[in-house]
Formats: C-alpha cells, structure tokens, sequence
C-alpha cells in the first residue's frame, strides 16, 4: 500500500533496507525537507465543494467537500465541512523540536494508500536488551489519514514502521500513552 504516485515508493528511511526493499535511503542528518521530498510528503492536501448536475445546471452539494492531492489531483475522501485537515507535511514538521532540542533521529516516513494515510517515526535514542540478545529501541510515530479511517495519534512503539502492515501492528499495540487527536479538532 506504499504510495507510487510519482513513479517511485513514496517512503525514505535511515539505516536497515525495509524488508520490502522500497523507499528511499536517508542519511542521518538529513534535513526535514528532505525528509518531506524522499518520502513523498512534499504536497498539500486541497479541498473542493462537491458538485452535481440537475439537467438544468450544476449545483453544490452542501455539507461535504472532496480532498484531493495539491499535485496530482487525485481524489482522496469525502468529508464533512467539519473535517479539520493534517497536512503531510505537518506530519514531519512535528519532529522539528525533538529532533533539533532532544537529540532523536528520524527513523522512517512515508506515504500509503495514495495519499490517504501517511507517518514519521523518530528513534527516541532509548533502547534495552532483552535477554540479553535483543536490542529494543524506542520510537516515537506519529500518524494519520484524511480519509476518516484514522485519527491523528502521536505513540511510543517499539515497531519499526516501513509499510502499512508494520503500521497496522503499531497501533494495535499499548494504548496508554497515546495522544489522539480526531479530525474534528485542529491538530497542534
């Protein structure tokens, strides 16, 4: 479900190749903005009345508006006029501080379902052994939809996100925690 809408996977990552060996490899330092070019987040999501025909001329159908892709036109939902919107950009621009101030390191983001859902995931630079065999790093990921499948949750995980399996199975994970924010309110 990685978004393939400019004729590559819209995912970038630092470190390990994702197991499905998409995605666009990362250096450690590389800036938000790159982060926002290489994994597909660099467009906005715009809004449209929705219009019909009567036979008689076209009228607008109140109460509802369509998101599509600022870039390439592609219709995402339908939502109400109540929908508040998180951009793909805001997504990452979330990390500003703690990746400037408090030392985490992007990880992974990208784009699924074609712009309908998309994440950023930071290593929090906290990690244990389990067993004494397993490192266990924490990660903090932030996600979310514009198609109202899903809200805006900010959460720690130990699951390295790289595809919408892995993100399936970090928010199934511990809900305590969690912040979330559904699309009726402004998310800041």
């Amino acid at each position: 479900q990685i978004d393939m809408s400019n004729k590559r996977a819209n995912m970038a990552y630092v470190g390990d190749k994702p197991w499905h060996g998409l995605g666009q490899e990362l250096t450690e330092n590389a800036s938000l903005e790159v982060w926002k070019k290489e994994s597909g987040m660099n467009w906005e999501i715009k809004d449209s009345p929705i219009m019909f025909s009567t036979g008689e001329g076209n009228s607008i159908y109140k109460g509802e508006r369509v998101l599509f892709r600022g870039d390439t036109n592609q219709e995402l939902s339908i939502v109400s006029d109540s929908y508040k919107v998180v951009q793909p950009e805001e997504v990452l621009d979330f990390f500003q501080d703690l990746v400037t101030l408090q030392g985490m390191k992007l990880s992974t983001a990208g784009v699924l379902y074609g712009g309908r859902r998309f994440w950023a995931l930071a290593d929090t630079g906290r990690a244990a052994e389990v067993l004494g065999k397993d490192h266990v790093k924490g990660m903090l990921l932030l996600t979310t939809s514009c198609d109202g499948t899903l809200a805006t949750n900010a959460m720690f995980t130990t699951v390295r996100v790289v595809c919408n399996n892995t993100l399936s199975l970090a928010l199934q994970g511990d809900k305590t925690g969690r912040s979330r924010v559904t699309h009726r309110s402004v998310f800041d």
